[in-house]
């Protein structure tokens, strides 16, 4: 999707440290319990800064401090969803890309009901996770057995990832328009300015 405001890309290292399979369940499920809490605490957040400020200062004053947090959560799960070897650091990681075109005019009630709207896409982001973790506990054995896995097996994670960054996103009342219901896996270029 070309044309939606936000991206999400990874860099598929030569070889997958081993090591890294073992830390990657431990930040599983500590993180699981942040993700969560993201799904639910964006909308409450963003509708308290947007009640507070507007929604063009919303947008100005705090969407870069949110696309910080956002692009560390996607960073998080890149890394969990065994995209990359890096854990994330801060925003000079190459193996991870996520940028996001902020726009629209978000109002207290939109940000709060994107709760209720977005339903669909977290029940199908739902789904989606569950395959991942079959997916991933494949691409496990294969890290441990080759210190790489299945292409095919990447870009499926990747496109689980991709549609959390979206949701994230749509979330935080930093793009009006709904992620789309489309499972691209491939490559993604950056967004038009």
């Amino acid at each position: 999707m070309a044309d939606y405001p936000v991206t999400f890309d990874s860099v598929r290292p030569d070889k997958f440290e081993r090591p890294q399979v073992f830390l990657r369940i431990i930040v599983y499920f500590v993180f699981s319990f942040i993700s969560g809490a993201l799904y639910l605490a964006l909308p409450v957040l963003a509708a308290i800064w947007i009640s507070q400020k507007g929604a063009d200062k919303y947008l100005q004053d705090d969407g870069p401090r949110i696309k910080g947090w956002l692009r560390w959560a996607v960073g998080i799960e890149a890394y969990t969803f065994m995209l990359t070897d890096h854990f994330p650091s801060g925003d000079d990681d190459p193996s991870v890309r996520f940028d996001l075109r902020a726009g629209g005019s978000p109002t207290v009630g939109s940000a709060l009901l994107r709760l209720i709207m977005s339903i669909p896409s977290a029940i199908v982001l739902g789904v989606l996770t569950w395959v991942s973790a079959i997916i991933w506990i494949i691409a496990a054995i294969q890290v441990l057995a080759q210190e790489s896995y299945s292409g095919g097996l990447y870009d499926f994670q990747r496109g689980v990832v991709r549609w959390q960054a979206r949701l994230y996103a749509y979330h935080a009342s930093l793009v009006d328009e709904y992620p789309p219901f489309a499972f691209d896996t491939g490559a993604e270029a950056a967004p038009a300015a």
